[in-house]
Parts: C-alpha cells; sequence; structure tokens
C-alpha cells in the first residue's frame, strides 16, 4: 500500500470491529500514515448507553474518526459522497440486511468516482460455483450481481472479494442444525464426507487488514481465506475428542431437506441448510488460500471448539 491512505470501514457489529481492529495493529501499521475511520448511524453515535460510549472512546483515542450514515436509508448520492473522500471502502455491515442494500452500496461506491479500492460484502461461501438460482436464496444472487457491476465497471475502482466460507460460530448455531450441544447432537448436511470452510470474524479482519497492508496479487479477483476445511465426520470426531463423550449422529441428506424446504418455501435456515448440503461452492483446500499462501495460520475448529469448552 502507499505510505498515506485513508480507509473507511462500513458497519460496526462483530465484523466491522474485527476488521478496524486489525487494521489498527497490523504490523505495517506504523510505517505508514494510514487514516481510519468508520461509517455508524447516526444514533449509534449519539446513542446514550454507556457501552457505545466506551467503545466509542476508546476507537477515538487511537485515531478512528467517524462518518454518520445508514446503508439502508441515506440516498445513495449522500453515501458516495462519504465514500469520495476514502481511498479504500471495507463493507462490513451486511448479515440480516436486505439484499438490495448491497447493490446500493456498491452503486455508491463507484458512483463517488474516488474510491481506488472497494472490499464488498461478500464474505461467506463461492456465490459463483454455487452458481445464480442455485441456493434459492435471493441474497446469493443479489451477489452475484454484484460481481457482475464490478467486473463491467470502467472506472477507476479496484475491488477484492473475499470468500471465507461460514463463519465459525454459525457452524455451531443451534439453528444451523449441525452442531447441538445441549444435546449432544451432530449432523452432517448431506453426506459425512461433504466439507466445510469456516473461518472466525476475528480471523477475517486479520486477513481483510492484511490485503489492505500488503495488497499485491488480491486486486480485481476473488480471493479464498479459511480458518479450516472439515468434513461433517471430521468435525464429530473432533467434538467427540474434546469433550470426551459420545455426539449423536444424524444425516439430513439432500432429499431430507429439499422435501422440508417444499414445505416451508420462505424458511431461511432451510435454505442455507440445503446449499450446504449440495456441498458445491461450501469448501477449498488450505493451498488455495491467502493465509496458507502467506504462511499465516488462523483458528481452525478444534482450536475453537476447546476455546468455548473454557
Amino acid at each position: 500500500m502507499s505510505s498515506s491512505q485513508s480507509v473507511l470501514v462500513v458497519g460496526g457489529d462483530e465484523l466491522g470491529t474485527a476488521v478496524i481492529t486489525y487494521l489498527l495493529t497490523h504490523p505495517q501499521r506504523e510505517s505508514t500514515s494510514i487514516r481510519l475511520a468508520m461509517l455508524w448511524r447516526a444514533e449509534t453515535l449519539n446513542s446514550a448507553d454507556p457501552s457505545t460510549q466506551s467503545e466509542l472512546a476508546r476507537l477515538t483515542s487511537q485515531g478512528v474518526t467517524f462518518e454518520a450514515g445508514d446503508v439502508d436509508t441515506s440516498p445513495i448520492s449522500d453515501l458516495a459522497a462519504t465514500f469520495g473522500k476514502y481511498d479504500v471502502v471495507i463493507q462490513c455491515a451486511g448479515y440480516g440486511r436486505p439484499p438490495s442494500m448491497q447493490r446500493r452500496v456498491t452503486q455508491a461506491v463507484l458512483e463517488a468516482g474516488s474510491v481506488r479500492r472497494y472490499f464488498p460484502w461478500q464474505f461467506g461461501v463461492d456465490y459463483e460455483a454455487i452458481g445464480a438460482g442455485g441456493s434459492s436464496h435471493a441474497l446469493f444472487d443479489e451477489l452475484l450481481e454484484i460481481r457482475k457491476m464490478l467486473r463491467s465497471s470502467q472506472g477507476k475502482t479496484e475491488w477484492t472479494v473475499v470468500s471465507t466460507g461460514l463463519f465459525m460460530s454459525f457452524l455451531f448455531l443451534p439453528d444451523f442444525g449441525v452442531v447441538n450441544m445441549e444435546e449432544k447432537v451432530v449432523r452432517a448436511l448431506g453426506s459425512w464426507d461433504n466439507k466445510v470452510t469456516v473461518t472466525t470474524p476475528e480471523d477475517i479482519g486479520r486477513m481483510v487488514a492484511e490485503m489492505v497492508y500488503v495488497p499485491e496479487g488480491t486486486a480485481n479477483r476473488v480471493v479464498y481465506i479459511g480458518g479450516d476445511t472439515v468434513s461433517y465426520g471430521h468435525l464429530a470426531e473432533i467434538l467427540e475428542g474434546v469433550y470426551g463423550e459420545k455426539f449423536r449422529r444424524e444425516v439430513w441428506d439432500t432429499d431430507y431437506l429439499k422435501k422440508r424446504l417444499q414445505e416451508e418455501p420462505d424458511n431461511m435456515m432451510l435454505k442455507y441448510q440445503n446449499t450446504f448440503a449440495a456441498g458445491v461452492g461450501v469448501s477449498w483446500d488450505r493451498a488455495e488460500t491467502l493465509n496458507g499462501q502467506r504462511g499465516i495460520d488462523l483458528t481452525g475448529v478444534e482450536q475453537y471448539v476447546r476455546q468455548e469448552k473454557k
């Protein structure tokens, strides 16, 4: 990266916090004059909540400045004006948001005209391998459209799509259906041999910061990262090894999950489960990942399980 650069992190939730943390602590920060900022909603910035004010004070003391804006409701022209002040925009507001929001943020970045580099919200599976309509998930199709927007843009904005696999904690979320710690149940989506790549939000933040400071080989392409890639069978073995007891094992195969989705076509979790049961675009080898290629060790499944057990 250049010795002088400005970076805007959009969103202050779990991922945004991880990204700004690693931008602040990356080894190369001391040798640059990077300027860091975050975009938060005005009501959050003006909140009287003690924990919010404490976080604002903590980040401000480390040199982070703040912009007010709402990616859901602010006019695209206003967002473009804000984004245009920065060399790098990292979109970290995404989970649980309407699909159209990602398109409007990308449009604002491109309309700004002066953003040199953009990290869109694409933190997840390999949407292109899954294909349009392959997930029954409108958000997945929207993210594919955003990639088309970026590739067809003729402006000065470089982009980096970061494929992370599943957020690590999601694998252990009871509603996702794979692991239920209370009932000591572990389930395979599709089959026990199916694999899934997982990464913690902290490690995603670490690798995004790495790409900001050391961008070589990451422009205008999909970059894969991954904390671990495990089969559901290996996941069961890890859980039993760490906890020293047997887990009940069940398989939710594709026929079963497709039938359930037909019965509940609007069930978001069933859409996710069907995507992972298909086993396409949801896992990749460490050799394909940037962290593997750069020799950066991230949190693996067994390490995560042991940490959560404490």
